[in-house]
């Protein structure tokens, strides 16, 4: 029986174990022009025990900036700071994806080099704030994309792909879920378009797969992996015709899977039926980050490997917290309790200092 410890292959990688460490914002860029730094590296070389490491969300251009102290990998400089990063992974055997990440018109011009402010498929402002340095901020309507935007997006995010490569990068995941941009052109209620990229489910997926087609024509389908959130309303998305989520989502999965991608990351809504349905449809390795609502996944969603929902089990804040999980998940724990006051910027408190299980005798 295939379990979590069963070795699987990813991007031409054996890997040990099926554990996946999801991407988390952590907000600790503080290197110049959006760079990662040290403390980055020692973040993420702790972890490279998972079966893959997924980074944070990483802009691929400069307004696809969300929030503070996100990294960016559009410049020389940051592929040169991301270098050290994935070295300190590779020295400890880790894997390492970069997850690339637009926020669309989640943000705000405070966020952006001036002159900038967020876009999007429609000119809608989502409600409620965002942190800025200056404190939260109105979202503010944003900028609708035309035509030669959306083409020039995605040359942004299959540039990024190839910077991501050049940085050490073992492949790169491109962030559909979650209300941001890729997001936004998928939901209805915040793609409003009558033209080809919007006006029904060929539309609203059409962005979506000409960024997949891009990146994997760029550095290989081998190194490319997407997610995806059916039905979360996160950041204001409303996807909330259940029909109308399953013909999008299945028709998206299946012209990703015509792509022959690595893997599809599913951020699992209240709906494990349509899990099935999409698991059914993907011929490549499955990515699970398993519906558990108001608690974090926990260590009882490694059954899900057992019973053939998904092939890797995705871990956030147990993961953030413990840097050695897997080993703790062998062991059946204990497991470090992780400090929310210390999720978004900050120092090294609540970041690297989380002792690893042979501390905790």
């Amino acid at each position: 029986m295939t379990n979590a410890f069963t070795p699987i292959n990813i991007a031409g990688h054996s890997r040990a174990n099926r554990i996946v460490m999801a991407p988390m914002t952590r907000s600790r860029a503080y290197g110049p022009g959006a760079t990662a730094t040290d403390l980055m590296a020692t973040y993420y070389s702790q972890r490279a025990g998972a079966g893959l490491i997924v980074t944070e969300g990483i802009q691929p251009s400069p307004v696809g900036q969300g929030y503070p102290d996100t990294p960016g990998l559009h410049s020389a400089e940051q592929v040169e700071a991301w270098r050290k990063v994935t070295d300190a992974v590779h020295r400890e055997n880790g894997v390492i994806f970069a997850q690339l990440m637009h926020t669309g018109r989640i943000g705000h011009p405070n966020l952006l080099p001036p002159g900038m402010r967020p876009v999007a498929p429609s000119p809608v402002a989502a409600e409620g704030q965002v942190f800025t340095h200056q404190g939260p901020m109105d979202f503010v309507t944003p900028q609708e994309l035309d035509d030669h935007a959306i083409l020039r997006t995605v040359a942004d995010f299959t540039d990024a792909a190839r910077n991501a490569i050049a940085a050490g990068f073992d492949g790169v995941e491109i962030h559909g879920a979650n209300g941001y941009l890729i997001h936004q052109f998928l939901a209805p209620n915040t793609n409003r378009r009558t033209d080809a990229w919007g006006d029904g489910v060929e539309g609203r997926i059409r962005f979506a797969l000409e960024i997949a087609t891009a990146i994997s024509e760029a550095i290989g389908s081998e190194r490319t992996g997407f997610r995806i959130s059916p039905g979360n309303p996160y950041n204001g998305i409303a996807e909330n015709d259940a029909a109308d989520v399953e013909n999008t989502y299945t028709a998206l999965v299946a012209g990703l899977d015509d792509l022959n991608l690595v893997y599809l990351h599913l951020a699992e809504g209240a709906d494990r039926t349509l899990t099935a349905r999409l698991r059914k449809s993907w011929s490549a390795t499955l990515i699970l980050n398993p519906f558990t609502p108001g608690e974090p996944t926990g260590a009882g969603s490694l059954t899900l490997i057992e019973q053939g929902v998904a092939d890797m089990i995705a871990f956030g804040a147990l993961f953030l917290a413990n840097p050695d999980l897997p080993e703790r998940l062998a062991a059946q724990g204990p497991y470090n309790e992780p400090d929310p006051a210390t999720f978004y910027g900050g120092d090294h408190r609540g970041y690297t200092d989380y002792p690893p299980l042979r501390d905790d005798s």
